[in-house]
Order: C-alpha cells, then sequence, then structure tokens
C-alpha cells in the first residue's frame, strides 16, 4: 500500500488535503480475478476500502445493445480514489480497467 494525500471537495471550491492508503492494483486485480473466478456476488471492505463484485447476468442492460450484463468490480470512494474491473467483452476475457485518480497529489 502507498500512503499519499488525496484533495477532497467538501463544498463548493473548499477542499481538504487528507492522507489515505491506496492499495497496489495488482493485489486488487489478483482479489477481483478471485471473486470473478467464483462467480458469487460479494460485497464488504478490503484493502481498508468499500469494495463490491456483481457476477455476470444473462439478461442485457436496459436501454443496452450488449446481449448480457457483465460482471463487474468496483474498490474506493468516487471522488477520492475508486477503481473498477468490468468483464463487457465476456467471462473470459480480459477485464475492461477504469481508475479514477485525479484527486491524488504526487
Amino acid at each position: 500500500m502507498d500512503a499519499v494525500r488525496a484533495r477532497v471537495h467538501v463544498r463548493g471550491n473548499d477542499a481538504c488535503v487528507v492522507p489515505i492508503l491506496i492499495p497496489d492494483l495488482q493485489e486488487v486485480r489478483a482479489f477481483a480475478r478471485a471473486l470473478h473466478a467464483k462467480g458469487v456476488a460479494w460485497q464488504g471492505e478490503v484493502f481498508g476500502w468499500h469494495a463490491e463484485y456483481n457476477p455476470e447476468r444473462p439478461e442485457p442492460p436496459l436501454d443496452s445493445k450488449m446481449t448480457f450484463t457483465p460482471a463487474d468490480f468496483c474498490i474506493g470512494e468516487s471522488g477520492i480514489w475508486f477503481f473498477s474491473l468490468m468483464w463487457e467483452r465476456g467471462r473470459d476475457q480480459e477485464p475492461v480497467e477504469f481508475l479514477d485518480d485525479h484527486n491524488i497529489e504526487a
């Protein structure tokens, strides 16, 4: 885990800088892949952050051209630090990743 500083917007243009711990993404990916291998819905806390996994479903999402609802995993808090994986190309394909770390200060 890396200790970093995050800029958190509290209201309007006001913000504060707080220290947070960011998990190693390789460890997060391994955890998510283990959940994906089981294919069972899960939510809880891991690496100090709220996280959840939703397995693939055969029905498509509303208003989508997709033929199924892909499995997904997410961890973190939007606007602070957030990471997600979505198996949108299919269960046995590599997931698409999204990382929101724009408020993390170097």
